[in-house]
């Protein structure tokens, strides 16, 4: 039997991924829960298991094509189940329509294609393909450049396209536009009459009814002509253009088996051109929506080539000097979530960030103490676990930082549990790995979490469920070399800390007979970003102070 199997939802309000990887070939033998691709999703990568025992079929998607969940990547022949024999997807590919009824009243889905004569008849198969010829002035063009053909007012038949296959980029409309050569005349269209337009049947419609369809969630019965017609006109039509110019109808008949075969190649099927009609409507084979479907996978192929030879490929207009250089990539996964993430936050909350400095002085010799101990254990122990217990401890001194507003409600949310999200730098951007209960967990615990967190982040292999839930959110600015920062909020929480790098300084100290001198001394700065419609200046102030005397006194922590 054959199992059909869609990405599924692998996080929270993901609602697409990008195949990176197949970890499988079609005809391998795989196992329930076993790995069989890699997805990317605007959070993180996760690998997708197999939810059978079987044999890889069909690999429906390639690596590198962003789907949306619900879309089938895959089919499986599964183990133990027998085969039916004849699946609606092996009917649609032999040219034979789902449950055409014969004039006694039974189901045959052989004898019959689409009409009322059998297989055996001449007048069933190619009885009018000669009549039949595909349309030469079709011109291929992306839709973006379609819609600045229309407000320019211009004619993309009468362009000669520079593109790849000959396609037609925003470069050949603009010079259009521009009065620039528009290329040669259109060529002439061939007629497409068919025996349907002409009125001709195929067979006997007297006795059998037609193929079902489909229309915008409906199921209509075409006649037998009419389905005998559909079957002659497209059996043995002319060899298909390498590109199709893309339909903008709203309204399309079909068959079931070819809407699925649509939804499996991700194709709008009111997009798929075509010639034939019944009752009046256009009509789409399964044959025109895999013509269509390989037409629009040639393109994408064909764009990826140009952009890798430094051929311009769909510009939005921008003029670039003579031998400039670029390079695009596309805006999707984790990049363009962050972006999203961004907008938001800045849009949604009045940020103000509060700097300041603090001595640590002592923190860094209690590090340098505790770092052989942790080592022992195989922990690397850095200042974070530190940042993190004195941040821990201001949250639970002022708890409108660790808040959140409820828009839907127009209500302040105090929690009572402390989720520390630690910013952390990937190749594909900014994630934040969240360490969650960090108030009742010690310094070597938080390390060890920690770090595995950080680790699994810039290996991709972090879940999506260990990136959500922080209530706070600290970012070392000065992993880098950096000092202040005005970090942006991880909306919706109330704040973000950014910390700088440590640096000796001179510093005013006094002793106990009140004596002043000069000492260098480590210094860290610190930058607090925080929502101004929940935390006043005042509050921020006492927070940072409050995190600056744990750390200026790391003693303290141990009370914590």
């Amino acid at each position: 039997m054959v199992r059909e199997f869609e990405l599924p939802d692998v996080g929270e309000g993901v609602a697409e991924g990008e195949l990176v990887s197949w970890l499988v070939e079609k005809g391998d033998t795989v196992s329930e829960d076993q790995p069989v691709a890699e997805v990317e999703t605007d959070k993180a990568l996760v690998e997708v298991p197999a939810p059978v025992n079987g044999t890889v079929r069909e690999l429906h998607v390639d690596e590198g094509e962003v789907v949306p969940v619900g879309t089938v990547i895959i089919s499986f022949d599964v183990e133990g189940e027998e085969s039916e024999a004849t699946t609606d997807e092996e009917q649609e590919r032999a040219g034979e329509p789902e449950g055409v009824d014969t004039p006694d009243g039974t189901t045959d889905t052989r004898a019959e294609a689409e009409g009322g004569e059998s297989t055996g008849s001449p007048e069933a198969i190619g009885a009018d393909a000669e009549e039949t010829a595909t349309p030469q002035d079709r011109v291929f063009a992306p839709p973006r450049v379609r819609r600045m053909a229309r407000e320019e007012g211009i004619d993309l038949s009468r362009l000669e396209g520079s593109g790849p296959g000959g396609r037609i980029t925003a470069a050949d409309v603009q010079a259009a536009a521009s009065g620039g050569p528009a290329g040669g005349e259109a060529q002439a269209q061939l007629p497409a009459e068919t025996a349907a337009e002409s009125g001709a049947t195929t067979g006997d419609s007297s006795g059998s009814g037609g193929a079902a369809v489909e229309t915008e969630g409906r199921t209509e019965a075409g006649s037998g002509a009419e389905a005998g017609t559909g079957a002659a006109s497209t059996s043995e039509s002319t060899t298909p253009p390498t590109d199709l110019e893309s339909a903008d109808r709203e309204k399309t008949l079909a068959a079931p088996a070819t809407r699925r075969i649509a939804r499996e190649k991700g194709i709008d099927i009111n997009a798929v051109p075509t010639d034939e009609q019944r009752e009046g409507e256009a009509f789409v084979t399964p044959e025109a929506v895999r013509e269509y479907a390989e037409a629009q996978q040639r393109a994408q192929e064909a764009d990826r080539e140009a952009v890798e030879a430094g051929e311009p490929v769909g510009t939005k207009g921008t003029d670039f000097a003579e031998g400039e250089r670029e390079r695009r990539e596309p805006f999707r996964g984790v990049r363009k979530r962050i972006a999203e993430a961004m907008v938001e936050s800045k849009y949604s909350a009045p940020h103000v960030t509060h700097h300041d400095e603090v001595d640590v002085t002592e923190l860094v010799e209690a590090r340098e103490e505790l770092k052989p101990r942790a080592e022992e254990r195989g922990i690397r122990l850095t200042y974070m676990p530190f940042i993190m217990k004195a941040v821990v401890a201001a949250l639970q001194e002022f708890p409108e930082m660790n808040a959140v507003i409820d828009e839907e409600s127009d209500e302040i949310v105090y929690r009572d549990y402390y989720n520390v999200g630690v910013a952390t730098a990937t190749d594909v951007g900014l994630m934040v790995p969240v360490v969650e209960n960090a108030d009742e967990k010690g310094l070597l615990q938080l390390s060890s979490e920690m770090n595995e967190l950080v680790q699994k982040a810039r290996e991709r292999s972090i879940s999506p469920g260990e990136l959500r839930g922080s209530t706070f959110t600290i970012t070392n600015v000065g992993a880098i070399g950096g000092e202040y920062a005005t970090p942006i909020i991880n909306y919706p929480e109330a704040g973000i800390l950014a910390i700088g790098a440590i640096k000796r300084k001179p510093r005013v100290m006094t002793d106990e007979n009140g004596t002043e001198s000069i000492e260098p001394r480590s210094v860290l700065t610190l930058s607090l970003s925080f929502d101004h419609r929940l935390i006043d200046g005042a509050i921020a102030a006492q927070f940072t102070n409050a995190v600056m005397e744990y750390l200026e006194n790391p003693s303290l922590l141990l009370l914590e």
